[in-house]
């Protein structure tokens, strides 16, 4: 029961974050992906050792395929992670009471955007299984910075193109917050959890003397 209250409070405040400063528009000023990198890195710190910090169904699944999670694990980590983002996208109404212009992603945006949440979910899973499930990096003191900015160059770089969710709770908040249109939210699931599977490939690949019998399979410890 503590990993799932966990995994709730940290997807929560991330969706909060993101949802808020969303209806905020042009009110939440310029440091924005900042605030969002900076909100998941001190949620990362403080529940890696409970959970493993998911907050992210895209990141759970890819810890699962790296053989670091419990395949009884995954749907319970969904769902509190998806129900964490609808509390936090209805907080967001209550706390912000303009409705933003909800981005439309369309016909020759969709490839592109498709693309952005592939690359950037693909580099935030990879980072996150290479920072808080190696081996070689037990108990390091780096790994909520190493994911933190990782979705602040994702933001920064692809949010105008994508809305650069990277994370399919994510892509639920900000639909019910009304930032993005209901019809993209496809193209999150698709891509992010693509991004996500392609990423414990990537990491099995590199890291062959890192590669947990199944027997051993457990939550991750960051």
């Amino acid at each position: 029961m503590p990993k799932y209250v966990m995994e709730f409070i940290g997807t929560f405040f991330l969706v909060l974050v993101i949802t808020v400063t969303g209806r905020l528009g042009e009110d939440a000023g310029v440091l924005v992906p900042l605030a969002i990198g900076a909100v998941l890195m001190v949620m990362v710190y403080a529940g890696g050792h409970i959970s493993g910090a998911h907050y992210n169904p895209a990141v759970s699944l890819a810890i699962l395929l790296r053989g670091r999670m419990k395949t009884s694990d995954l749907g319970p980590y969904v769902l509190i992670q998806l129900a964490a983002a609808a509390a936090a996208a209805g907080v967001a109404f209550i706390l912000v009471e303009t409705d933003p212009t909800a981005l439309s992603i369309a016909g020759e945006d969709v490839p592109a955007a498709l693309l952005a949440e592939f690359l950037f979910t693909f580099a935030l899973a990879f980072v996150v299984l290479n920072v808080a499930t190696s081996k070689d990096h037990p108990n390091n003191s780096f790994y909520g910075l190493a994911i933190g900015f990782t979705v602040l160059a994702g933001a920064v770089t692809v949010g105008g193109i994508s809305g650069g969710a990277f994370n399919p709770a994510v892509a639920l908040g900000i639909s019910i917050a009304g930032m993005t249109e209901w019809a993209n939210i496809w193209i999150y699931l698709v891509a992010d959890l693509a991004g996500a599977a392609v990423a414990a490939v990537a990491f099995r690949a590199v890291n062959p003397q890192d590669l947990a019998p199944m027997e051993d399979m457990e939550v991750m410890e960051a």
